[in-house]
């Protein structure tokens, strides 16, 4: 099986990298990639967002499946563009990826659903919006209704930055503040069989302790030994089989990877969020587990037999992957800074390092980007698979690098 992955980030390297030890995959392409993804699949210029130059760039390579990474692809119709030229494509349609393209849409189809989630108001003024902060209380909690790189989310006990947030968003969704843990619970779905990942947690704040501003997140870790053992079958039916079955009531059946972000509430579980493809970082330790082929799970989700493969097995152990973002993230990046050390850390047991945000100038790998590098460490349980995700870390160093020092810290 020949595939084509499209993106350039963390996400796309760790799918890269996991097809790339996929028996059943002859062959992996990316576009556009970033310097780590070459060394496990052909790069290739293209546009992500232009559907029909994937698809062209799709029958050129003669690719069997296509995996669309991103978010705004989805949304901009690049999966529909693949498919239209008979190419299996992961990843779900425009009219689909609305569940993440609006909070607003994710929020009425919940409705339909049945699916428990926050009470929320979608506001399009001012004054609506300072009615639902009224009504809500705080800590007020405030989402941009579009794509935002997982960064439009205000949560915050100041009326005043509540309100100015939502001023620069427009259109926004105001909704309660849930209280517990949050946990990612990734499924794989053909528009009617879903089949769950085992859960995740990542850590979106910038600073330790969680403080400081919101990121599209600092690191994550699997499996999460404290959750309750019932999660992934509660939530498989309590929220991913409903949503899956509304979209396919309405007639826009959503296939590809449904994302559901959850807080284990004291009143129980809750969506916080849906996306409408693989997370980043939580990505990267789940593949990093993943026993199954990813490249049969991928096209049976594409070609409508998902039933007709077996569920995802997990390897034991647990895996850490701790972000490493350039300076000023996430406010802004900086570009160009030397990257060392990282054949240094990927020479240390049970750890690799995945790209996201470099590229290489005269012969230097450099920074390109907010969140550069995640570098995974593996273990017997969690706290080994941290040891290890640290102590790849230490080998590594750019100008400005940033990165949590708690991620799955005390699990």
């Amino acid at each position: 099986m020949k595939t084509l992955v499209i993106g350039t980030g963390g996400r796309e390297h760790a799918l890269a990298r996991a097809l790339s030890l996929d028996p059943g995959v002859t062959e992996v392409h990316v576009a556009p990639g970033n310097p780590g993804v070459a060394a496990v699949a052909a790069l290739h210029r293209v546009d992500p967002l232009d559907g029909e130059a994937v698809a062209d760039l799709a029958e050129r390579l003669g690719a069997d499946l296509v995996v669309v990474g991103p978010e705004a692809p989805l949304v901009a119709g690049v999966a529909d563009a693949v498919r239209t030229r008979g190419i299996a494509c992961f990843g779900p349609s425009r009219e689909a990826a609305r569940l993440e393209g609006s909070k607003a849409f994710a929020k009425e189809v919940m409705a339909a659903a049945g699916v428990p989630t926050a009470r929320a108001f979608v506001c399009e003024s001012p004054a609506e919006t300072e009615a639902a902060l009224d009504e809500l209380g705080a800590p007020y909690v405030v989402k941009d209704d579009g794509l935002a790189a997982g960064k439009g989310v205000v949560v915050t006990d100041d009326r005043d930055a509540a309100l100015a947030h939502a001023a620069a968003c427009g259109r926004v969704v105001v909704e309660e503040f849930l209280d517990g843990p949050e946990v990612s619970l990734f499924a794989l779905t053909d528009g009617s069989t879903v089949r769950p990942l085992q859960p995740a947690q990542d850590f979106k704040r910038i600073h330790d302790g969680d403080q400081g501003a919101n990121t599209g997140g600092m690191g994550a870790y699997t499996p999460l030994p404290w959750a309750p053992e019932d999660l992934v079958e509660q939530v498989l039916r309590d929220v991913l089989q409903p949503t899956v079955d509304e979209m396919a009531r309405r007639g826009t059946p959503f296939a590809g990877l449904l994302y559901a972000g959850l807080a284990l509430t004291s009143g129980g579980v809750r969506v916080v969020e849906f996306n409408a493809r693989f997370g980043d970082p939580e990505t990267q330790p789940l593949l990093a587990l993943l026993d199954s082929p990813l490249g049969t799970l991928l096209r049976a989700a594409a070609s409508g037999t998902l039933a007709e493969v077996d569920p995802p097995r997990w390897k034991p152990g647990a895996a850490v992957g701790v972000v490493m973002a350039s300076a000023g993230y996430p406010a802004s990046s900086s570009s160009g800074d030397v990257i060392t050390g990282v054949e240094a850390a990927e020479s240390r047991p049970g750890v690799h390092v995945i790209h996201a945000g470099t590229a290489e100038r005269d012969g230097d790998l450099v920074t390109s980007g907010g969140r550069v590098l995640a570098v995974v460490g593996l273990g017997d349980d969690v706290a080994a698979a941290r040891d290890a995700a640290y102590a790849g870390v230490a080998a590594i160093d750019f100008p400005g690098a940033q990165h949590r020092t708690d991620i799955a810290a005390g699990v």
